[in-house]
């Protein structure tokens, strides 16, 4: 899956730096470096839109059309 999301990183007042996506809410990371919050992010980006999509998926038939789309 591939897309485009937006990242707001800030400095945490402990150290370091936190990230979320306002796209996807739940979205966070954290990390030492701007780089390390922004992976975190993006991991956290994939494994909730791959728990949305098994839990949308879960209980359907077998004969379901399921087809990608694209949005700009």
């Amino acid at each position: 899956m591939k897309g485009e999301f937006t990242a707001i990183i800030d400095r945490a007042p402990e150290g370091g730096y936190w990230a979320i996506c306002p796209e996807v809410p739940g979205a966070n990371g954290q990390g030492e470096t701007q780089d390390e919050a922004k992976e975190n992010l993006r991991q956290a980006i994939a494994l909730i839109l791959e728990d949305r999509l098994d839990d949308a998926l879960r209980g359907l038939s077998e004969d379901v059309v399921r087809e990608r789309i694209t949005v700009e």
